[in-house]
């Protein structure tokens, strides 16, 4: 069984023990979180989709770690003008492991 779910602005497709990293959550390490913007629900041929969401359905999941990804830089830079602004920046995220999904 698989499930789009939407959190962070972002669409993540999931199935049952699978670990994804999503925007930050606010949550303590090892809190349970519910997902209840579900936007397909599928299981071998049957598929359910949602109009956005499928009503009923819910995505549980386990808060394993938080953390922050890679650098990234941002240089803003024009020659001969004596012009530079440098910048770094590492996005924060949550780690999640599902646990369940259910469909109504």
């Amino acid at each position: 069984m698989y499930a789009v779910i939407a959190t962070g602005g972002k669409q993540y497709r999931v199935s049952e023990g699978s670990v994804l990293r999503v925007e930050k959550l606010e949550a303590d390490a090892g809190a349970t979180v519910e997902f209840d913007k579900v936007l397909v629900v599928g299981e071998g041929a049957e598929v359910a989709i949602g109009a956005p969401y499928v009503a009923g359905a819910k995505v549980t999941a386990t808060v394993q770690s938080h953390g922050k990804g890679d650098k990234v830089r941002i240089v803003k830079f024009r020659r001969r003008k004596h012009y530079l602004r440098q910048k770094g920046h590492r996005q924060p995220f949550t780690e999640i492991k599902v646990t369940g999904i259910t469909a109504a």
